[in-house]
């Protein structure tokens, strides 16, 4: 039916395409049942359109579809678990949950309407006992090489005076499965995705790249710089089931040694997070590496050890900090420029009518040069547009110029 429509625009009248549209949607259409249709001018436009683009009349997927883009399933748990408190004794449903998270500023009306909500909480029962997830059986499991898989999870740390103001820390860590070795720990002033990025960066030179990243699926681990980072250095990403951290249990043991052990030093002296992070490397490098770990039966920097030669690192390389970069996608046009945080750009080659893609460092504050790539090639940093300098003569006019002169 629909290429009956769209071959009627061949001989419609008009001297637009509008105009033929509006000719077509006119004219009565036998479906294959034998009824008459007739469509809108807006209909045979958009199928006209997909058609010349993609060489289909229906509409393309979603990629996101089925996904939440405001908000993961754990902000979803996290909002629940504040607010059952208020219910305790009381009879209630998903409808007065969801209210309530509403009206105390959990979540927004325009993160997750009321049928998103209940249907992620029926998916994932986030309204189910934790009793439930802690009787799930499991299989103690380790990987045999470090380095095969890292597990990574963020903790809250201790408050800090910073000049006379109590500043509280969050720990962010990554740990390799096999050894029991801290990859990279690091205090920060906030859990977001820019300090997570900016740990995982000092891990990565640290210790090399995993074959396995293993995390949940909080926002910061659900990022897209997070996961365009190990698609770039061929890791794997994968997370835990929701409401099942137990899941990666060596992190979490691991935070259970750092509050049994370093928050119990005196911290009180420290007045920056300099020098919290200072105390917290010497401790991990020359206490807890070094001390016998109870399940390994060795240190776990002598069992990291033993697998030097499987360790890969990145090649050294003054374009490595490229592989943290976010990512854009953009269409060159025919004079090889493009837009970009709407700055006009110079493509570093002739890349015109062609798909880009483009690198930046979002933290820097000033806007500079993107780095333009092609299929994973580094083709170089684009120039912005000089238009006085482009206002150049064509080749032979300047010397036409010079002998009237």
């Amino acid at each position: 039916m629909k290429m009956k429509v769209l071959g009627a625009l061949e001989y419609a009248e008009g001297a637009t395409l509008r105009e033929r549209y509006q000719s077509v949607s006119q004219n009565v259409f036998i479906d294959e049942e034998g009824l008459p249709r007739k469509f809108t001018w807006r209909t045979i436009e958009s199928w006209s359109v997909r058609y010349r683009k993609y060489g289909i009349t229906e509409t393309k997927a979603r990629a996101d579809k089925g996904t939440m883009r405001k908000v993961v399933p754990e902000e979803l748990l996290e909002a629940i678990e504040k607010v059952l408190p208020y219910f305790h004794g009381k009879k209630y449903n998903i409808a007065q949950v969801y209210r309530t998270c509403i009206e105390q500023g959990h979540l927004r009306r325009d993160q997750v309407a009321p049928t998103t909500f209940r249907r992620y909480v029926k998916k994932y029962e986030l309204l189910k006992p934790n009793e439930e997830g802690l009787s799930k059986a499991r299989l103690a499991f380790a990987k045999p090489y470090a380095n095969d898989m890292w597990q990574c999870d963020t903790m809250h740390g201790p408050y800090i005076k910073i000049e006379g103001k109590a500043i509280k820390t969050f720990l962010i860590c990554f740990i390799d499965d096999a050894s029991r070795v801290i990859t990279h720990g690091e205090f920060y002033r906030a859990d977001n995705t820019i300090n997570l990025l900016d740990c995982l960066q000092t891990a990565l030179f640290k210790r090399g790249k995993p074959r396995q990243m293993y995390v949940d699926n909080g926002s910061n681990y659900c990022a897209k710089e997070f996961s365009l980072i190990f698609n770039r250095i061929g890791t794997y990403l994968s997370h835990t089931p929701v409401r099942d951290g137990a899941a990666k249990g060596k992190i979490e043991r691991f935070f259970k040694t750092v509050r049994a052990q370093f928050l119990l030093r005196n911290l009180s002296a420290i007045t920056s997070l300099r020098e919290l992070n200072a105390s917290f490397i010497d401790w991990v490098e020359n206490d807890y590496h070094l001390s016998v770990h109870e399940t390994l039966g060795m240190k776990p920097i002598d069992r990291f050890g033993l697998d030097l030669d499987r360790i890969q690192h990145h090649e050294p390389s003054q374009y490595n900090e490229e592989l943290f970069y976010m990512e854009a996608t953009r269409k060159v046009r025919v004079d090889n420029t493009f837009s970009f945080k709407r700055i006009r750009y110079e493509a570093p080659r002739d890349l015109r009518n062609r798909s880009i893609e483009l690198r930046y460092n979002r933290n820097q504050h000033t806007a500079t040069a993107p780095i333009v790539y092609q299929d994973g090639e580094r083709l170089g940093a684009a120039t912005q547009v000089d238009y006085i300098a482009n206002d150049r003569p064509p080749k032979g006019l300047a010397a036409f110029h010079g002998e009237q002169a």
